[in-house]
């Protein structure tokens, strides 16, 4: 073995640390990057929010004739929901609830299903720079905030 000081990155994530400040930052910026660029999203504009409050999906969505099926075949929507289950684990939580519901068509996705994905890249681009942070602190106690109806 041998010791090549501390690690700033490890299996995609970049690993940042500020010691004085006790913080230490996981993030994804440089694989969300490649997952824009493999889906030619890298210029896209930004998404304020991966989904808005009041959208439906579901199966009725799903193609229902040929023509649909045929349309959606060129469409690599497995690949795509994959590479935004990666970026979720471990460093995008948000992304958690998007990527659970995008799953569930992925055996007959159809053409508002891709729309989704590709409006879930359009929030990666603009939030590509965020990170899971902890910080250290004298207590003991876990605090977690939800507000899953942006309000």
């Amino acid at each position: 073995m041998k010791d090549l000081g501390e690690t700033s990155y490890v299996l995609g994530i970049e690993i940042h640390r500020e010691r004085k400040k006790g913080v230490l930052g996981l993030s994804r910026k440089a694989y969300i990057e490649k997952v824009l660029e493999r889906y030619n999203m890298h210029k896209c504009s930004a998404s304020p929010a991966p989904i808005a409050k009041g959208d439906r999906y579901g199966d009725f969505q799903c193609p229902k004739n040929e023509y649909e099926l045929n349309q959606m075949k060129s469409v690599p929507y497995a690949s795509a929901i994959g590479s935004l289950q990666y970026a979720q684990v471990c460093t995008r939580p948000d992304l958690a609830f998007v990527t659970g519901l995008l799953g569930r068509f992925h055996s007959n996705p159809g053409v508002e299903h891709w729309k989704l994905v590709k409006k879930v890249m359009r929030y990666l681009q603009g939030t590509k720079s965020l990170m899971l942070t902890y910080r250290r602190l004298d207590s003991l106690q876990i605090v977690g905030y939800s507000d899953s109806d942006y309000a």
